[in-house]
């Protein structure tokens, strides 16, 4: 049921993004009337699942979900369909038209996925405000896993600025420190700056997640007790872990660290309840773990902050930039020679595993529409940004041809425009099939 959940997420994210897209090249063709043939989500080739043609469009749903696309007349495009351009240009065709015309043509698609992220984050703003993990709340020093070490913190730091800006969100504290080149951080009374060590983010890499590293520390308050032998052992919600294994416990990642460390045998811990010592005797379970949380404590650190419908337009702008940027500075771990990035790099399959559902206590699992689309603004401003490349075969690439075009004077020989078109085809395909590749291999050998 959850797999099926996520399908459908995935699947309606991509529809909701494609059909826009699309749309933004269709309607300002159609605008500066020129003949749009096709209009298609998804792809299809040697057949279609759907299709119905409807005035001279043939519009329909193609079986390969790689993404869809708009045949214009006198385009050359993906479809590489030259027997057209050969003939005189028609007064309807694309190439018939001014190079400012199809200059907005071309740009339409990755203005309407841009619009589309800022409306959403904008919506999400307004209707349900924004959480934000503050950490100037947080009095006790961060827990600074060994990852965190190796990146160059020590016991005790406290964080002031990363890359000299201030950064008090707890949610994107951890991001900001992986995609940073130096830390200033607060070390026994005295500012100190060190560069962030990539042996470190490559530790933080090879963690299932990368941004653990780094966690607010609070007293062990147990808050949640799923295990029945942990409850029937004596613990009961509201006891305050003191001392495990002789060790005295402050924190619950300490805790936490004992209960690992004693993975399949019995661990005495002692408890405050109500003012009293109370001893207890739990048994960890093989995998270091007892069915139990103390999450609940982390709300006292979070503050939402709600936005009037005009000050939500502004930060559903904020918002879309922010986006972009975070995932923008992330090829440059993808591309580090020690981080190793490309490694996490996944294509569809990798997407819908990840796909974000709401999972109630019961077992039960649902769609939480609220990350849903924070997912898809997030999905459909990276769109944008990846059509702008100037690869042949995106729109960025139709692009720079078009601007050279009204920069020089005259437009790029249409045999160029063929060949560099098969070429972008070819490398999209190829890349399209190194990704799928990878999510397959990585199933096939449990590294998914």
């Amino acid at each position: 049921m959850e797999l099926a959940i996520k399908i459908f997420q995935f699947i309606l994210s991509i529809s909701i993004l494609v059909i826009l897209h699309e749309l933004g090249h269709f309607l300002p063709a159609k605008w500066f009337k020129t003949k749009v043939e096709k209009f298609y989500l998804f792809f299809d080739p040697w057949f279609s699942v759907v299709k119905k043609k409807i005035g001279e469009t043939e519009y329909g749903i193609g079986w390969l979900p790689f993404g869809g696309y708009v045949k214009i007349a006198g385009m050359v495009d993906e479809s590489m369909d030259t027997e057209q351009l050969k003939q005189p240009a028609q007064p309807w065709e694309f190439r018939a038209k001014p190079a400012w015309q199809r200059l907005i043509i071309m740009m339409g698609g990755v203005t309407v996925n841009f619009f589309l992220a800022w409306i959403i984050y904008g919506c999400l703003s307004f209707f349900n405000g924004e959480t934000v993990f503050d950490s100037t709340k947080v009095n006790a020093p961060m827990n600074y896993t060994h990852v965190a070490k190796a990146m160059g913190f020590q016991d005790g730091d406290k964080i002031l600025k990363v890359d000299g800006k201030v950064q008090n969100n707890l949610d994107k504290l951890s991001l900001d420190i992986l995609l940073s080149d130096d830390i200033t951080v607060l070390r026994d009374g005295k500012e100190v700056t060190f560069p962030t060590n990539d042996d470190g983010k490559a530790l933080a890499f090879k963690d299932p997640n990368p941004k653990a590293f780094l966690t607010p520390r609070y007293p062990a308050v147990i808050d949640s007790i799923y295990n029945a032998k942990t409850a029937a052992a004596g613990l009961k919600v509201g006891d305050q872990v003191i001392s495990a294994n002789g060790k005295k416990i402050a924190y619950y990642d300490e805790f936490q660290e004992v209960v690992r460390n004693n993975a399949g045998k019995d661990l005495n811990i002692e408890v405050s309840r109500n003012g009293a010592v109370q001893p207890l005797v739990l048994q960890v379970s093989k995998e270091g773990t007892l069915g139990l949380a103390s999450y609940k404590q982390l709300t006292k650190y979070a503050e939402t902050k709600h936005f009037t419908f005009a000050q939500s337009i502004g930060r559903g702008f904020t918002r879309s930039i922010e986006s972009l940027t975070y995932q923008v500075k992330q090829f440059k771990l993808i591309f580090n020679s020690k981080v190793q990035g490309y490694k996490k790099v996944g294509g569809p399959l990798a997407i819908i595993k990840n796909m974000p559902v709401d999972k109630a206590k019961d077992g039960s699992v649902s769609i939480d529409w609220t990350l849903f689309w924070s997912f898809t603004a997030m999905f459909s401003v990276w769109l944008a940004f990846l059509n702008l490349i100037p690869i042949p075969g995106l729109d960025g690439g139709h692009v720079i041809f078009t601007l050279y075009e009204m920069i020089v004077g005259k437009p790029v020989p249409q045999k160029v425009l063929e060949n560099a078109q098969m070429v972008g085809v070819i490398f999209l395909l190829g890349l399209m099939l190194l990704i799928f590749g990878a999510d397959i291999f990585k199933i096939i050998t449990n590294k998914f």
